[in-house]
């Protein structure tokens, strides 16, 4: 019954207050984001890697860019999966708690941009509530959106696949969380483009 009182004096961790204290003013500066997770389900489901990159003034910044693979060996080992490409994989390994302070510090108050970006706020949203902290406060803007409003149509369901093909953006085929971010960039920029947001 008196949760709103709990809420208000609640102490939130200094990392969490730092984030808070960047949404003073408004940026250029735009983050597009892809997750890996173990599933669709953000209430059981965990995030196994971020790849992020910024584009500012329509341009990527590939020197401002994002990647790490979270350690989730206790969800890999009570759901019988393999951790051999965590273990292997020479991407930078951070357990959840460090890697979500890190992507926090990273984003800033930057405009987040993905496919299907709900999805992965939501899955970040999970993550910050096990750490009791808030959810995320920047804004977001989805490509499938973005193309569905340049074509005026309501229900039909593109991925990032078929953006590309019809974009003509060309996939890498090794595919990592980070280029899926950097396709989803190129795609962005075009869209961006094509809709006049500046």
């Amino acid at each position: 019954m008196f949760d709103w009182i709990k809420n208000i004096n609640k102490e939130y961790p200094e990392f969490w207050k730092n984030y808070l204290s960047k949404f003073d003013k408004r940026t250029s500066r735009f983050v597009v984001l892809s997750l890996d997770t173990t599933g669709l389900n953000p209430e059981k489901d965990v995030i196994l890697s971020f790849g992020a990159v910024a584009v500012v003034n329509n341009s990527i910044i590939v020197y401002d860019a994002f990647e790490v693979l979270l350690l989730q060996y206790k969800f890999l080992h009570e759901n019988d999966m393999s951790n051999e490409f965590i273990v292997e994989s020479k991407q930078p390994k951070l357990g959840e708690r460090e890697a979500l302070e890190a992507f926090l510090e990273y984003i800033g108050n930057a405009i987040l941009v993905g496919h299907r970006i709900h999805f992965d706020v939501e899955m970040i949203n999970a993550a910050l509530e096990k750490m009791e902290c808030g959810r995320l406060k920047n804004e977001a803007l989805d490509i499938e959106i973005m193309h569905r409003k340049l074509l005026d149509l309501s229900d039909k369901n593109f991925s990032v696949e078929d953006l590309c093909k019809i974009y003509n953006v060309e996939r890498n085929e090794r595919y990592s969380s980070s280029e899926d971010a950097y396709a989803i960039a190129l795609l962005f920029l075009k869209l961006k483009s094509r809709l006049g947001i500046n």
